[in-house]
């Protein structure tokens, strides 16, 4: 039910809770704000993103990932049609180790479910304090810089996602191919849109407000149960690919 909708007894505790839910949103940015390259007015460059042109590859087709957890084991759906640029950065990242050792730095189930977040890079580092926790990406070795991702959105009405900004529109956001449903899989970034590296979050329920704003790009297929046992500190041992993960580049 919309507010609008909601019986008057009621009415306020639901407006409270998206009051919350839209500040806890706020806080899936990372810390510190990134810089990608702009256009000469400010804004990125809509050339410059996609597949056709990414330095990164994008996934064709589907891809079943595995996440060995100190819970137990969850797996993901991959979707490589409506998401193939963050879904390849995904099993990419995947193929290369990158998610092994790390923590889940960031789980907020109080006062409202919310999500459960971790792939940070440093939080595999035992130098690395828990305060740095959230505020990493990968490093790419060819360049030694950080690898950032533009953000993907796509509708169903659309033949190819749309990159570089969030979709906010009225009744837009109810035409994505991918909302932010319980389980989504979906990755954070700084206040910058395409500022999206390594860190990925699950969402503990559905979260209308993060539509259009954040690139889902898959959902848990297996082990939901083992995601809601997630407490902060926890780790992912090892993720390996299970099945499909055909990266392509330039397509």
């Amino acid at each position: 039910m919309t507010p609008a909708e909601v019986p008057t007894g009621q009415r306020g505790s639901a407006l409270r809770s998206l009051a919350t839910r839209l500040l806890l949103g706020s806080l899936l940015l990372l810390s510190p704000l990134l810089v990608v390259s702009c256009t000469a007015n400010g804004g990125p460059s809509r050339q410059s993103l996609g597949c056709a042109t990414a330095a990164t590859p994008c996934l064709s087709g589907p891809a079943t990932v595995a996440m060995q957890t100190t819970r137990g084991e969850v797996q993901f759906q991959l979707d490589g049609r409506a998401a193939p640029l963050t879904a390849g950065n995904f099993v990419d990242l995947v193929k290369r180790g990158a998610y092994n050792g790390t923590v889940f730095h960031r789980v907020v189930r109080e006062p409202t479910a919310f999500v459960v977040q971790g792939g940070d890079p440093l939080s595999a580092n035992p130098v690395v304090p828990p305060t740095q926790y959230g505020t990493g990406n990968f490093i790419d070795p060819s360049t030694a810089e950080a690898r950032l991702i533009p953000l993907e959105i796509k509708l169903t009405d659309e033949a190819k996602p749309r990159y570089g900004e969030p979709i906010t529109a009225p009744g837009v956001t109810r035409q994505l191919d991918l909302p932010h449903q319980r389980g989504a899989l979906a990755m954070a970034r700084s206040n910058d849109p395409n500022s999206a590296s390594a860190q990925f979050y699950v969402a503990l329920q559905a979260l209308p407000e993060l539509d259009g704003r954040y690139a889902v790009f898959g959902r848990v297929s297996q082990g939901m149960e083992v995601i809601d046992r997630i407490q902060q500190g926890d780790k992912i041992i090892k993720a390996t690919l299970v099945s499909g993960g055909k990266l392509v580049q330039g397509d």
